[in-house]
This record gives structure tokens, C-alpha cells and sequence, in this order.
């Protein structure tokens, strides 16, 4: 399976996990503007990459 995980360079740890099938980088945008905020506020550096489960 394919993912897409939200990662803050700053922390070092892996924000969230999302499957490619049912979120499309819109819908992580958008969770990046709701869910993780307070890490883009505090001036993270968040980033998106693919992440692959076999």
C-alpha cells in the first residue's frame, strides 16, 4: 500500500499517515491547515512524502 505521511523536520517524527487511495493532496492540504497547524504556526517545517507498506 501506498502512503503519504505529513513530516516535521523540526520534531523528527511522523505527523500522519494517509492512504493515496482515499486522501489526495488537497484533502492533506487541508488536514495541514486543520489538524496540524500548531506545527505550521510554530514555524515546522512540515513536509508530505511517499511513504510504501508492503
Amino acid at each position: 500500500m501506498e502512503f503519504r505521511e505529513v513530516y516535521c523536520n523540526n520534531c523528527k517524527k511522523v505527523l500522519g499517515r494517509y492512504n493515496i487511495k482515499f486522501y489526495t493532496e488537497d484533502k492533506i492540504s487541508d488536514l495541514l491547515k486543520t489538524t496540524h497547524v500548531k506545527h505550521v504556526r510554530n514555524g515546522h517545517q512540515v513536509s508530505i512524502r511517499k511513504f510504501l507498506k508492503n
